[in-house]
């Protein structure tokens, strides 16, 4: 098929690619809800470990069995279906547990950061009526500074060794060293510790919410990189379709029951709940999780002690890793899959990341909204680093200009997605969504693209982080993939800063690997290899970047710093 100015998207040329065994459409009818795909999961996988944490891994038919008691505990608590409860801790057993349990009483889940100062906690809390919190205790005492403002009806307290027991070797090590950071002290005298709240939902009678497919059960607020974070209305089917896409992506390259996937991601994030939870699942996968990503030696620690056959991470993750002689020596035979999301993957990090484990980066992207997943690489080897890959099954995409006009092949502009995944909306707010989620459908993501003529997509950047240099726009993802090059620089972010005579200039905030790094150098590097205009006008270096939860760097932070 040529292309046209415009594109008839239903044609859909990503098709013409896809990898053998992959459907152009997927079967939307498979299941109704998240706990009807939980109920067919232990049915399959019963006996299977399903999950796996400092050591200690519960099966799918204990998950059922705990997350039934947790969902008790919540309903003979006075919850009621349609009620909000907040989630926030990092990767622990606790997680997948209440996950369930909560949807098995039709309550409503909002992942939260457990990073979260008191102002964003607040806000978060009362924009999304939450009624109860289930909290790690390491972060409860900033609960304790907004909890009389946020109009909770139960408080639920859990720490990080609370499921654990006495699990033997040497990762009892790595707990000791988590909990010896300290929990600071809290005064939260109404709460209930995790471990009670399954005793008493041993006792109680549990109703089973049935649910229907349209029913939102979670909501999962956007990043607030680019401005106030909404809360996407996500539903049964939301959800359930975006595993099927990702599972059909899969099917070929993955074996049911022989599975183990490493989750150094929080579940609390979309990326990891989407592909590390539910889609693993669906698999019959051993999730190991990770419960501190930045301590390095605890991710390398799970690659030696578990035949690790995926994993999922971001940019930030890989390029640490890559740096580390213990990850370097490790075994990686029985490595297959590694799919990055979040943020952009430098083609430096990608390539590295080959040399060193034999297994190629496979980039995918989404976003909250679309719960998340659109587009992913082949998982066969076909992967094109730095491109985003195709559209995933029942998925289509379009690039349009500011009018909204469709355009061609590698023509940059806005990408627009349609799909079953596609969220209800932003909660509580119309206006929002009614911006985001335009005529027929067609969520408009603000981020920059163009689609070649095999269907593969390569995210030119956020729209609103376009950086105008007299009268010509500059991509920062292209200037840091241009400094990420240069030998001594281990990372980079890149920001458009006022000018009087061209508008805005390129400024550059740089990590060194090498210390003898200096502006002149970097400056010359960037002369070689980009245009006059788009060569930064400013180098700042730094310790370090500041980044979201899930490793991402904040752009946004440095502009305003």
């Amino acid at each position: 098929m040529e292309y046209a100015k415009t594109i008839e998207m239903t044609d859909r040329p990503w098709l013409k690619n896809y990898p053998e065994g992959v459907p152009a459409n997927i079967d939307l009818n498979e299941f109704d809800t998240v706990n009807s795909f939980l109920s067919d999961s232990v049915q399959k996988f019963s006996k299977l470990a399903a999950f796996q944490n400092f050591g200690k891994s519960i099966t799918y038919k204990k998950l059922d069995q705990l997350s039934d008691q947790f969902a008790g505990f919540l309903q003979s608590s006075g919850l009621k279906p349609g009620d909000k409860l907040a989630l926030m801790m990092p990767n622990l057993l606790q997680y997948p547990i209440a996950l369930f349990g909560a949807l098995k009483a039709g309550i409503i889940v909002v992942n939260t950061n457990p990073l979260y100062t008191p102002r964003e906690m607040q806000h978060q809390f009362l924009d999304a009526e939450v009624s109860a919190v289930l909290i790690a205790e390491n972060f409860a005492y900033n609960l304790e500074k907004i909890a009389d403002k946020v109009n909770l009806k139960l408080i639920i307290t859990t720490s990080v060794g609370e499921l654990l027991g006495f699990v033997k070797g040497k990762m009892i090590n790595g707990v000791i060293k988590y909990i010896k950071r300290g929990v600071p002290r809290y005064n939260l005298p109404n709460a209930i510790k995790f471990s009670e709240a399954l005793k008493t939902g041993r006792k109680a009678k549990l109703t089973l919410h049935e649910g229907q497919a349209d029913d939102v059960i979670m909501l999962q607020y956007t990043g607030g990189t680019t401005g106030v974070s909404k809360g996407a209305m996500l539903t049964n089917k939301n959800l359930i379709v975006n595993m099927l896409m990702m599972k059909a992506w899969m099917k070929k390259d993955l074996i049911e029951g022989k599975e183990v996937t490493l989750s150094p991601l929080p579940m609390y994030h979309i990326f990891a709940f989407s592909v590390n939870c539910l889609a693993m699942m669906s698999f019959g996968a051993e999730t190991v999780l990770v419960t501190n990503p930045r301590d390095l030696n605890s991710v390398i620690k799970e690659f030696k002690r578990n035949n690790i056959t995926l994993m999922s991470g971001v940019n930030t993750l890989f390029n640490a890793l890559n740096g580390q002689k213990a990850f370097q020596d490790l075994d990686f035979s029985n490595l297959k899959i590694v799919v990055a999301g979040g943020m952009a993957l430098q083609q430096s990090v990608a390539q590295e990341w080959e040399g060193i484990t034999g297994v190629k980066v496979a980039e995918g992207y989404g976003m909250t909204e679309a719960s998340p997943v659109v587009t992913i690489n082949p998982l066969n080897g076909n992967a094109r680093t730095g491109y985003i890959g195709m559209p995933v099954p029942s998925t289509d995409v379009r690039i349009v200009n500011d009018d909204g006009e469709v355009l061609g092949f590698d023509e940059v502009g806005e990408i627009q997605v349609k799909g079953p995944q596609v969220m209800k909306g932003y909660y509580k707010r119309p206006d929002e969504t009614a911006n985001t989620i335009i005529s027929d459908g067609w969520l408009c993501t603000g981020d920059m693209a163009f689609i070649n003529n095999d269907g593969y997509l390569k995210i030119v950047d956020r729209k609103k982080d376009m950086i105008l240099v007299s009268g010509f726009n500059v991509f920062p993802n292209e200037i840091e993939e241009t400094v990420a090059l240069h030998p001594k620089v281990m990372e980079v972010a890149a920001v458009g800063v006022p000018d009087e005579k061209s508008g805005e200039i390129v400024k550059i905030f740089v990590v060194k690997k090498d210390k003898s790094l200096n502006k002149e150098e970097l400056i010359a590097h960037c002369r070689e290899n980009l245009t006059g205009y788009k060569v930064p006008k400013q180098v700042e270096f730094k310790d370090e970047l500041p980044k979201s939860n899930v490793g991402k760097i904040l752009r946004r932070k440095l502009r305003d710093s």
